[in-house]
């Protein structure tokens, strides 16, 4: 090894795909305080379960859906109320492609 050089420790968090968030941990994964979750979630970004904030569980895939909306904001400046509708037809144009792709290769 050369002098002078370290090997950089590199820490993380190993995500379980399947298995559902808590708001915390969807926020921490978000890197975004609660409140623009919660945001996300009157807006109907995001749909949880539970009744009550504090019950709130999120399916495996609000994970990237969460991810894609902050992204969307922060790099388009969509606004709050058009998120779920843009989201809901990137998913179609993300469908529809697959079936075109799906009808080629038959």
């Amino acid at each position: 090894m050369a002098k002078g050089r370290e090997n950089p420790i590199v820490a993380g968090t190993i995500v379980d795909e399947a298995s559902d968030v808590t708001l915390e941990e969807l926020s921490i994964f978000c890197s975004v305080r609660r409140e623009r979750i919660v945001a996300l979630v009157e807006e109907g970004v995001l749909e949880p379960r539970g009744r009550i904030v504090e019950e709130w569980r999120f399916a495996a895939a609000s994970r990237s859906r969460a991810a894609k909306a902050l992204r969307l904001q922060r790099d388009l400046e969509i606004h709050d109320s058009a998120l779920a509708l843009v989201l809901d037809l990137l998913d179609r144009i993300e469908a529809l492609q697959a079936r075109l792709g799906a009808d080629e290769r038959e």
